[in-house]
């Protein structure tokens, strides 16, 4: 669906738009690809660009000179899940930490909010290597192991808001295609676990398996994430047995906590 343009209304308004352009799909945008999006002029559109950089809710890529969402913006995203999701952080941290400790890697929880999927919660692993999150990140949904995971147990409206989406290759093993997609989703529910193997960063795999509602289909996931050199299918193998325990005390706990 095509976005009115934004030609009338506030500067805050405006700016608002500007930020709601960003995607997990559309990372980046130039001046110009922004105005065209918005149907703003393009000096009101870099002297809005230029105050929310300013401010941090922006900041430009030194290489390719276009725009990324900065820290503020993840920031206010990150405290607005926390406030919504209490109850599952504070639940779901001890274990994320003791998974951590027991396979060595980075440990993740990843959550729908609104209609994405966000990265709620990390724990770094004891390991030397270390693979950095960010909290609060908006994740690609055609390749995040624990998006793929969540929409695979997902009720059809929200699967189907989430197909109208644009797929980003990121490389030649992002899968771009919604009819492929859809297949390895099938995979997922069969199987109970997703994988990211070099899909969106060439030398950082994944593997995330559900966090089961009581009365709903799963909108949480844990993931096990670290360089390619490690996380191998062996790897993978022996851990699935720890993940999948670990996923299900939580979920017992939630159901506990009613």
């Amino acid at each position: 669906m095509n976005k009115q343009p934004v030609t009338t209304g506030s500067s805050v308004e405006k700016a608002l738009a500007i930020l709601l352009t960003f995607t997990p799909e559309t990372t980046e945008l130039g001046t110009t690809e922004i105005s065209q999006k918005l149907g703003m002029h393009k000096s009101t559109t870099s002297r809005l660009i230029k105050s929310l950089v300013t401010a941090d809710f922006l900041q430009q890529n030194p290489v390719t000179k276009k725009y990324q969402l900065g820290s503020s913006a993840y920031r206010l995203g990150y405290i607005s899940t926390r406030s919504r999701n209490t109850t599952l952080l504070t639940i779901a941290r001890p274990f994320l930490v003791e998974l951590a400790a027991k396979t060595g890697e980075s440990i993740a929880l990843e959550m729908v909010s609104g209609i994405d999927v966000i990265l709620a919660a990390h724990v770094e692993g004891p390991s030397h290597l270390r693979f950095n999150f960010q909290q609060g990140e908006l994740v690609p949904l055609n390749v995040a192991a624990g998006a793929k995971v969540i929409l695979a147990y997902s009720d059809a409206r929200f699967l189907e808001s989430c197909l109208k989406r644009d797929f980003k290759k990121f490389n030649d093993n992002t899968i771009v295609s919604k009819k492929e997609y859809l297949k390895v989703l099938e995979t997922v529910k069969k199987e109970g676990i997703a994988y990211d193997r070099g899909e969106r960063y060439h030398d950082i795999h994944a593997m995330a398996v559900p966090i089961f509602n009581p009365d709903t289909p799963p909108t949480a996931a844990i993931i096990i994430a670290g360089p390619s050199s490690r996380l191998t299918d062996d790897f993978f193998a022996s851990v699935t047995p720890v993940l999948c325990d670990t996923a299900e005390r939580i979920s017992k706990r939630l159901n506990d906590h009613g």
